[in-house]
This record gives structure tokens, sequence and C-alpha cells, in this order.
């Protein structure tokens, strides 16, 4: 731990997309004005070099057309490189019975976590069609990562892509946080526009967090950054959105924003430490 600069807590692993991918992943690129997707040996080697350790996941998404980085791919990468992978796994909870199936596989095949987005697979979160799964996880104990707020992917297309940005509503995520209180929950970007909910949500249940990723740290809100230094000063997680938004220009713009000196550790790594339950070699506790 001692050698890591910071743990970021959300990374997208693709596949090198020959020809770039399709017309939703152009459409992302422009929005964040990010280049082409490098695959997972780039990625290891940008991580590596940053010394920052990461929690790496794939969308399984019903909407984009987009493919998935197979799970499997995701846990044998992680096997390979402990020292930087944290594997998350993705599995849409309206596959119903199949989706539980394969959380129940995946966990026993080291997944450390879950990354779930509504506004892709379609469906809120709080969907009682999506409770057999949240229970295996909740057994586990294991994180689930919510997209929240708005989404880059979609943006600027014809109907947004047919992206319904309801989905990313975090009050979704409060009944989720009642219903499974064994089971943290990571509400993932500034939730624009509903960024007083979702602080109010973190403040209110002690198993939920925010990352930080998906948005310049120079547009943070006033009021995240007050909260931020304060009472969410332990729930407040680094994230990048690798590859859209890279670390190198997250942290550069994180460096001029006022965040007390005492905080900045607390959310480069600290809170990830402490959520994720990682020991002194770096490796998980879960």
């Amino acid at each position: 731990m001692d050698r890591l600069a910071a743990i970021d807590t959300h990374v997208h692993v693709h596949a090198e997309a020959e020809g770039g991918g399709n017309a939703a992943d152009e459409a992302a690129r422009r929005y964040f004005g990010a280049r082409a997707a490098p695959g997972p040996d780039a990625l290891v080697a940008y991580y590596r070099e940053h010394r920052i350790a990461c929690v790496i996941f794939s969308v399984e998404e019903t909407l984009t057309g987009r493919p998935q980085f197979p799970n499997e791919a995701v846990l044998e990468l992680a096997e390979t490189h402990p020292d930087i992978l944290i594997p998350f796994v993705s599995v849409n909870p309206m596959r119903g019975p199949a989706a539980v199936e394969d959380a129940k596989r995946l966990i026993a095949m080291g997944a450390c976590g879950f990354k779930l987005h509504p506004p892709l697979q379609e469906f809120h979160a709080n969907d009682r069609k999506a409770y057999p799964f949240y229970e295996v996880v909740n057994e586990a104990r294991l994180p689930i990562v919510f997209h929240t707020g708005h989404s880059g992917i979609g943006t600027g297309m014809p109907g947004g892509g047919g992206v319904r940005l309801k989905y990313g509503n975090p009050m979704d995520m409060d009944d989720v946080a009642v219903d499974f209180p064994d089971m943290p929950i990571i509400l993932a970007h500034p939730s624009f526009p509903w960024q007083d909910e979702a602080l109010s949500v973190c403040l209110h249940k002690p198993q939920v967090y925010i990352d930080l990723s998906g948005w310049s740290p120079k547009y943070f809100s006033p009021t995240l950054i007050q909260y931020a230094n304060t009472l969410l000063k332990r729930k407040m997680l680094f994230g990048s959105d690798y590859p859209l938004l890279t670390p190198d220009r997250w942290l550069a713009d994180f460096a001029g924003i006022a965040i007390r000196d005492e905080v900045r550790p607390l959310i480069l790594k600290e809170n990830a430490v402490r959520l994720l339950g990682l020991d002194a070699d770096g490796e998980t506790g879960s």
C-alpha cells in the first residue's frame, strides 16, 4: 500500500476495438475529448507506471451494442496483475435467475465487487426484479458501483442514443441501501442533476459512498467540495473514468481545487483501502 500513490475506483477495461468502436463510442469520445480506448495491456502499463492501483470492470450493456470485455477476462487479467488490478464484474440484474447464477459463479471465481449501469441496462435500481441478485451480493458483503446522474454515453446522439437519464437518479439506490444494509454501495460520479440527493443518501446511509469519477474536479460544485471536506470526507473516493477521463487529467485538476490537505489522502487512497478491505500487501481481504 505504501508504494501506491492512489487507488482509482472507476476504470473501464476494453478489448482493442477495430475501427475505434461504434457510434456510441464515437459520441462518448467527442463528449469527453478522448481518444480510442487502449487495450488491457496499455491499461496495466499506464497504471503501473503511475503507481496507481485500480478497480477494473466492463459493463454488460443492453442498449448501445458495445461489446462487454468478458467478466472472466477481467478476472483473469487481475489474477495476472494482482499488484495493480482489483476486479469488479458486471451482470444485468434484469436477466432474472440467470443473473443470480452468474453472480454466484463470478463471486466464487474471485470477483471483488460489481458494476451496474441502470441507464444502459434499462432498469430502476429499486426494481424488485433486481432483488434476488442483490441478495447474493449482500450475502457476500461485496460492493456494487451504480452509475448515477448524467450519462456521457449517448450525449449528442439522436434521442440521446436511447439512454433514459431517469434511471440514474440516486434516490433509487436509497431504497436498495435500506433493504440491503450489508452491501456497500458506491454512487458513481457527481450525480448531476441530482447532486444534493446523492450527498443526502451518502450522509444518511452508512454503507453508501461516492466516487468522483467522470467529471473533471474543476467542475465540482461548491456543495460537493464542502461535504468532501467535512461530513463525507471518509466516504469520497477517487475515480477517473479511464479511458474517457484519465488520472493524469483528473489529478491535475484535483490539485487545483479547495480540498483540505488532510482530506486529500483520504480521497485518493485511504477511503478505498478501508472500503475494499485491502491489506498491507495490496491483496483484497474479501
